[in-house]
């Protein structure tokens, strides 16, 4: 069974909803840092994080965070706070499972140095992969999953590997003492109390802006009177020529 927080709040007090807003407001910040800014003010935070200036500066009173009234928050002191509150003032040693082409893109993602994770190693169960040099990192059998683990004291693994294989490689992960797993596999992993998992499935987050682009055609539609398919402008009669080929079923109907 999966972790669930109790009250939607975590063990420190602080609400799970402000703890997801929290890496929103570090991206924010981290640019405003290489822009050279020194100050920010909360409405000016606020609406590069998407959020309203109220929820914000709630937010930031969980860390002690008030700014100063007529100046704003300090760049450089907020970043401090916001990293460590998310634990990420110290080294994170992460195990990538799976070195296929996600795996590949993971580990050589220099984000991730920037803001406290480390690859330790990178694993895969396919002897033709492993040997094979990825971003620096020899790809080590998944036979060694324990010994690695165990070497550079991992609690964070990612598993980007094939559905079916996801759920073994979590019950090893669990089992040799990772605590947090990051999912990029097309599948719900069932893990203990006590285990974190956050599941990352691109195909869905590109239903929904399918489901948003579906949605804003038929606004579009709607406020002209014309017909769209595919970006064209649809022939009264609802049908357009595509290589050849008739698809004026799949247009949206004028109202």
């Amino acid at each position: 069974m999966s972790r669930r927080p109790a009250a939607g709040h975590n063990t420190q007090g602080i609400p799970e909803a402000t703890i997801a807003r929290l890496p929103l407001y570090l991206r924010v910040l981290y640019a405003c840092a290489e822009q050279g800014i020194a100050t920010v003010s909360s409405e000016e935070l606020a609406a590069a994080a998407g959020v309203n200036s109220a929820k914000l500066r709630k937010d930031l009173s969980h860390l002690g965070s008030y700014g100063t009234r007529g100046v704003g928050y300090d760049v450089d002191y907020l970043v401090y706070q916001v990293s460590r509150e998310l634990g990420l003032t110290q080294d994170w040693p992460v195990v990538i499972v799976g070195a296929g082409n996600l795996g590949r893109a993971l580990a050589n993602y220099g984000g991730f140095a920037s803001r406290g994770f480390r690859i330790a190693a990178v694993l895969d169960a396919d002897p033709a992969v492993v040997g094979s040099e990825i971003a620096g990192h020899v790809v080590e059998g998944a036979d060694q999953m324990e010994s690695v683990i165990a070497r550079h004291q991992v609690s964070i693994g990612v598993i980007a590997t094939p559905g079916g294989a996801a759920q073994g490689v979590c019950d090893r992960l669990v089992a040799a003492g990772v605590t947090s797993i990051l999912n990029f596999a097309p599948v719900v992993l069932s893990v203990p109390v006590g285990v974190d998992v956050r599941k990352v499935d691109l195909s869905i987050e590109l239903q929904i802006l399918a489901f948003h682009a579906q949605r804003r055609s038929v606004v579009r539609v709607a406020q002209d009177g014309k017909r769209y398919h595919q970006g064209r402008v649809m022939p009264a009669d609802g049908r357009s020529a595509v290589a050849g080929s008739m698809v004026g079923e799949s247009a949206v109907a004028a109202p």
